[in-house]
C-alpha cells in the first residue's frame, strides 16, 4: 500500500536550502517562474483531458433524464 507523502517544515526548509545553493540566489527567480510556468501549463492540459469527459458525462445524464 503506498502511503501519502508529508513533508513538514523542516523538509521544506531543507529542500529550499538544498535548491538555493545549486542555482544561487540570483537564478532562483527564473527558475521559480519555470516552474510556475510548467505547473500552469500541466494544469491546462490535465483540463483538455478532463473537458470531453465532462461533457459525455452531461450528455449521460441528460439522456437519462430524458427517459
Amino acid at each position: 500500500m503506498i502511503q501519502p507523502l508529508f513533508i513538514g517544515t523542516s523538509e521544506l526548509i531543507v529542500i529550499a536550502g538544498v535548491i538555493l545553493l545549486l542555482f544561487g540566489g540570483k537564478k532562483l527567480p527564473e527558475v521559480m517562474r519555470g516552474l510556475g510556468q510548467g505547473v500552469k501549463e500541466f494544469k491546462k492540459g490535465v483540463n483538455e483531458v478532463k473537458e470531453p469527459f465532462a461533457d459525455a458525462k452531461a450528455e449521460v445524464e441528460e439522456a437519462v433524464k430524458e427517459k
